[in-house]
């Protein structure tokens, strides 16, 4: 009789966790909305103007002669385009490439910091750490600690017209001097680094240095501390500034400065 009882206990409250487990996938799934800050990749991709554009060769496409369907392509691309990562090592000689980076710092609670307003106005736009300290007064409390910080400046309303999103359609060394797009001060960079705890940035332009910069100093003061950041991300605008996630993850190149990724959001609903 024990024994039985025993396992009919054992049997039951593993049935409840079964059932559960069911209802708060449930609940999870009518809770949360999940929204892709990714751009495609394809011909349109945007990249910056010295790197190489990406590339998809079909290998087969069709049925073989077995009879079955087959599909499979190559493709090529330089780290640092469309929706992607810079590991810290891009402008940090010790810094982490992107297969070490922490997972803490491509997954975790993330914030918003809205500057279109003022962006959309100003092609060559500095994020100030007032726009930082707006956000914190607004909200009644500092960025928390490991937050992902993302910045909207709503170009990528722009993408991929390359003049409007980037400042030019030229492409090589010469276009450099061309380019113009908002990015985050080095002051900013600075404050961020000094002053808040936090895991990676992400920006909806090309670069988390405005289109001008020529000494790339908010790459080297956030990488400098294995900070890594996240570009060309779009669909800011349907994101709260707070109380939602972010899922990160990069293609694991070993030694990598940079790799694309999908950058999803999760926001409760």
């Amino acid at each position: 009789m024990k024994t039985y009882l025993f396992k009919s206990t054992l049997i039951a409250e593993v049935l409840l966790i079964v059932l559960l487990s069911s209802c708060q996938n449930k609940v999870d799934d009518y809770a949360y909305e999940m929204i892709d800050l990714s751009h495609s990749y394809s011909g349109e991709t945007l990249y910056w103007v010295t790197a190489t554009p990406f590339q998809l060769d079909t290998v087969f496409k069709g049925f073989t002669d077995k009879g079955y369907f087959y599909c499979a392509n190559d493709f090529r691309t330089a780290e640092h385009g469309g929706t992607h990562i810079d590991a810290p090592i891009h402008f940090n000689e010790q810094g982490q490439s992107v297969d070490e980076i922490p997972l803490y710092r491509l997954v975790g609670a993330a914030i918003k910091i809205d500057v279109s307003a003022n962006a959309l106005e100003d092609q060559d736009y500095l994020i100030s750490i007032e726009d930082i300290k707006n956000w914190e007064n607004t909200h009644q409390k500092m960025i928390p600690d490991q937050s992902i910080v993302l910045f909207e400046t709503g170009y990528s309303k722009f993408y991929p017209d390359a003049i409007a999103y980037m400042g030019t359609d030229q492409r090589g060394e010469d276009a450099v001097k061309e380019l113009h797009f908002p990015g985050l001060s080095k002051e900013a960079a600075q404050w961020l680094v000094e002053n808040r705890n936090i895991a990676s940035v992400g920006i909806d332009t090309p670069s988390i240095d405005y289109g001008q910069s020529s000494l790339f100093e908010s790459h080297v003061i956030l990488l400098g501390q294995n900070i890594p950041a996240f570009e060309n991300l779009t669909q800011l605008n349907k994101l709260p500034e707070d109380g939602f996630s972010i899922t990160a993850l990069p293609m694991k190149i070993e030694e990598g400065s940079g790799a694309p990724v999908r950058v999803i959001a999760k926001v409760k609903v």
